[in-house]
This record gives structure tokens, sequence and C-alpha cells, in this order.
């Protein structure tokens, strides 16, 4: 079966009155292990073999399995997304496979969630990488236009300087395809990296995989979620919250919020909704030994 004749792959959890959709745009084996963590040697993967296939490493590739994804939080009074995933018809020099695509499989799974980009009030950005904001625009008539034309996109100040500074260096063309276009239309607001929208949703400051790396909380009747962005990776570096993913902007500091963030939400029992870790994606963060692990809700 192609992607353009995917059916839909969401998933629905609730969080109190919220209502969390989970819209995958891929997922498919991404890189070998010791390509994203320098210390996953054999030997220091050995250990973890049992548990990582083939959910979360694939047999025939020995490559990890990355879900890119969106979630949707319908709360009371508003509809937000969290994080748009690839996007099409993007340039990108970093990871081939994301660029230039051509298929819509992310905005008919959201039409099949029941959204319509019309629909959306805020759409929240982690991080200003492409897997993480690259369908904030689409191109219509040979311009990039905001998707979501009703919603107001929040970035933190912090990873905005970040981001147009790579782009004014000539690093990297997401800033002028994906962020700019929704700043000239009106649509963009910057915020603090603890930046509150309301008594269900606002950021946490997570820096080292960029420097404004934001993760977003949730909150209902009590209960607390997580979407982590890419402070995490993969559920191995809960058992070795010291390996840094190959591209984390600063890896001491990566370290340290990782193990903090950790320690803060295995003690709180906060839903987590992973960004990348493999299908379902969403669960738990437990004490195991000296480290962690991450115990998955039920499909």
């Amino acid at each position: 079966m192609s992607a353009t004749d995917a059916p839909p792959l969401i998933h629905r959890q609730t969080l109190g009155k919220l209502e969390i959709t989970r819209i995958v745009e891929v997922d498919e084996p991404f890189l070998t292990p010791q390509q994203m963590f320098a210390e996953a040697t054999p030997a220091a993967l050995a250990p973890h073999l049992e548990w990582l296939l083939p959910k979360a490493l694939c047999p025939t590739t020995g490559k990890l399995i990355l879900p890119v994804q969106t979630y949707v939080i319908r709360t009371p009074h508003h509809v937000a997304l969290v994080d748009t995933c690839i996007g099409n018809h993007k340039a990108f020099a970093g990871f081939k496979r994301w660029a230039n695509r051509e298929d819509d499989t992310w905005l008919r799974r959201l039409a099949a969630a029941g959204i319509s980009p019309e629909q959306v009030d805020y759409v929240f950005c982690t991080h200003l990488h492409l897997d993480h904001c690259g369908w904030h625009t689409r191109l219509e008539n040979g311009r990039w236009v905001p998707t979501f034309p009703n919603a107001q996109y929040l970035f933190a100040a912090e990873e905005f300087a970040y981001a147009e500074g790579r782009a004014r260096s000539g690093e990297d063309p997401v800033f002028a395809q994906n962020v700019l276009p929704v700043i000239a239309a009106g649509r963009g607001v910057l915020v603090a990296q603890d930046f509150v929208l309301d008594d269900t949703l606002w950021l946490e400051s997570t820096p080292g995989h960029t420097p404004g790396h934001v993760s977003v909380h949730l909150q209902s009747q009590g209960l607390q979620g997580v979407v982590t962005g890419d402070l995490i990776h993969s559920p191995l570096q809960c058992h070795h919250p010291e390996w840094n993913f190959i591209y984390d902007d600063n890896p001491a500091l990566a370290c340290r919020t990782r193990r903090a963030f950790l320690e803060r939400h295995a003690d709180a029992n906060t839903l987590v909704l992973a960004s990348h870790f493999p299908s379902p994606s969403i669960g738990h963060f437990v004490r195991r030994d000296q480290a962690f692990e991450y115990r998955y809700l039920a499909p």
C-alpha cells in the first residue's frame, strides 16, 4: 500500500477533560543506535535487545524506529497542535528522505480525526527543526502560507532567535519556509519559555537539544501530562539518560535537562506524550535502579 493510500493512523487518549489525539506522519526506521548515540555500541545495546526488538529496533535494517507525529489537544475552550511534522515541498539538507515530499497523509489523518485547519486555535512548537514545524506552512500558488489560517503560532523567543541566526548564516532553510511566512501573515507570537496559555496548557523550558527548546505541559482535573519534544528521542535514553543524540546542540546541557525531566515526571506519574518513541508513544516514566524505563499504555 502506498503512502497516499495509507489509512488514518491516529490514537486517542484522555487526560481529565482534555482529549489528546496522536497524528502520525511517518513511522519508520531512522538511524542505527550508534548513529544516534555514540555510546550505543553492540555491547552496550545487548542488554536491551529483548525489549527493543521488534517495536523499537527494526530487525531487518538494524535501525531505531522513530515516528514523526503531532499531538492534538482539545481543551474545553481550544484546539491546539503540538508540532506539525515534516510537511511537503520543503528543502532540507539533512535527512534526505524528508526533502521535497509530496504526500498529504498527515493532512488526511488530521481530517480523519475530525479537525480542519481552520479549527485550530493554537500551534505550539517545541523547537524549530523541520520534523517539528514542516506543516506550519504549505505551498499555495508558489507562495508559503500558514496551513492553519486562524491559529496563533507560539514560538519561544529564544528558539526563534536561534533559528533566525542559523537562517542568516545559511545553515538551514527551515526558518525561511516554515516560520517567516507565519510571521509575515501576522499569525506568529513570540513567547517566554515558561509561557502559560491557561490552566490546561503551558510551556516547560527544556533546553539542550536546541537553546530554546520547550516541552508542552498539560493539566486537567489534577492529572498531568507533557509532550516531550526532542529532549529525549528513544526509550533507550530512559535507561541511559547520559546518552546524547548526535545532533544535540549542547550535549552537556541536554543531558542535565533530560535527567532532571525524567526525575521530575517519574515522581509525578505524568502521562508522557513522547514525540519520537515507537508507537503507541504514550506512557509513563518509572524508576529502575539508578535510571528509568518507559512503560507504554496499551495501544
